[in-house]
């Protein structure tokens, strides 16, 4: 009897420490989903410094892109690109594919997602037939093939004409059309046509 006795026990001890363990584990694993949760996921998972990146087309340079910081945010939900440290572009088109159109900005970001760019920062965009525009941001909605903003719009080209677009703009992404808001400026009188009367 006296064994039987130790037998129920040492059953009984058995199946109390597992039930126990069992009740261990199911708390620790709620503890770790806690705290997984609050775990931040938003960091970047390629940093380049001083980068330089070209896109290529049929062997021809498409566009020569530099930043001294280049961070790619890809295990979230809206995955982006960010210069944070500014960029510099160069764009090359096929009418003229010798003279680069030019970008710069103090700050970029490219949402991967909804193929959209932003850039902020004194930026200024030299097109490739030569016209210079300065704003504070320009977004750039690549699948709309438009760029715009709301900030203020300083253009001058080559001839010396000056125009403002005290409202901000939109223009194609290849820069052939634009319109501005509130606009003003100074044109080249020796470069008008003259009107016959």
């Amino acid at each position: 009897m006296k064994d039987y006795c130790l037998q129920i026990f040492k059953f009984k001890t058995s199946q109390l420490f597992l039930l126990l363990m069992f009740f261990l584990m199911q708390s620790c694993e709620e503890d770790l989903t806690k705290i997984n949760r609050n775990k931040k996921t938003n960091f970047a998972s390629t940093i380049i410094h001083n980068g330089t990146i070209i896109q290529r087309d049929s062997g021809m340079v498409k566009v020569r892109f530099k930043a001294p910081l280049i961070e790619q945010y890809e295990l979230i939900d809206s995955p982006y690109i960010e210069a944070r440290k500014g960029i510099y572009l160069e764009f090359f088109d096929k009418k003229n594919p010798k003279v680069p159109g030019k970008i710069w900005a103090k700050y970029a970001k490219n949402d991967l997602k909804k193929d959209f760019y932003f850039a902020k920062g004194r930026v200024k965009i030299i097109t490739t037939e030569g016209q210079t525009f300065v704003t504070e941001t320009i977004n750039w909605d690549k699948r709309k093939k438009q760029m715009y903003t709301k900030d203020t719009v300083y253009v001058s080209d080559k001839d010396g004409n000056i125009l403002v677009g005290a409202h901000g703009m939109v223009a194609k992404d290849d820069f052939t059309e634009y319109t501005f808001f509130n606009n003003s400026g100074s044109f080249n009188s020796t470069n008008l046509p003259v009107t016959s009367k």
